[in-house]
């Protein structure tokens, strides 16, 4: 029988889809990475211009598929919300705006060293790493700014938090997970989960001071009745 060969036919073969490696480290690492990425769809979810994703694979370099990285999260401003299947830097016409690594025994090293030169070199402004189990990095959250070519380490907040200026939001450690803080709002960035929470909390709180209200308003109806009977009973008697 003859052998017949087949010639791809897009660019799949050439930039794959999947590096064949974990997620992540470990549940915390994952459930962690999986909540960030909520929350910062949900905050941006009305802005049709901001695409943040997760373990995507990205190339930045064309013509080189062993070019490529796969970022935690990352957030991209001015590409739309469109599905894609990876991430070629030079087709969205830019590198990410913001990119965070969650940090683990075997990837903090690469964390620190050749995905931060990468980073840099691409064009990433902010980059931040957050230490899952807090016993790699030298400390649990850190935040690089690029400033001309070269990353920046924001400093703290006296609680912690660190800024992130791309996004507009702060980011703090709290208890044994991170939380995102947005100064505009003066709340807690929320998973869509929670804010469907909040606001379905909010519905039942009014509806709960709208029942009192009646109820204290059908009271004091009922008890001015009363008295206007027993003032027309006085009136009778005398």
């Amino acid at each position: 029988m003859r052998k017949i060969s087949y010639a791809p036919t897009d660019n799949r073969d050439i930039y794959p889809e999947t590096d064949d490696e974990p997620l992540a480290e470990t549940e915390r690492h994952l459930r962690g990475i999986f909540r960030m990425l909520d929350m910062l769809e949900t905050h941006f979810a009305e802005d049709a211009d901001v695409y943040a994703w997760s373990n995507m694979m990205m190339y930045y370099q064309k013509g080189n598929p062993k070019a490529f990285v796969k970022p935690d999260i990352f957030v991209s401003f001015g590409i739309g919300k469109h599905e894609r299947r990876i991430y070629k830097v030079w087709e969205e016409g830019k590198a990410p705006d913001f990119i965070m690594e969650f940090a683990s025994q075997s990837t903090y090293h690469n964390n620190l060293g050749d995905k931060k030169d990468i980073y840099a070199d691409i064009g990433v402004k902010e980059y931040f790493l957050y230490d899952t189990f807090r016993t790699n990095l030298p400390t649990p959250l850190m935040g690089f700014r690029l400033i001309d070519g070269d990353y920046v380490e924001i400093t703290p907040l006296p609680d912690g938090r660190i800024i992130s200026e791309t996004l507009n939001l702060e980011f703090i450690t709290r208890d044994d997970g991170i939380d995102v803080y947005d100064p505009v709002s003066g709340d807690w960035v929320k998973t869509r989960a929670e804010r469907e929470a909040a606001a379905r909390e909010k519905v039942e709180i009014r509806a709960q001071r709208e029942a009192n209200a009646r109820r204290n308003a059908e009271a004091e109806l009922a008890e001015l009745r009363e008295k206007i009977k027993r003032l027309e009973a006085d009136s009778t008697d005398s």
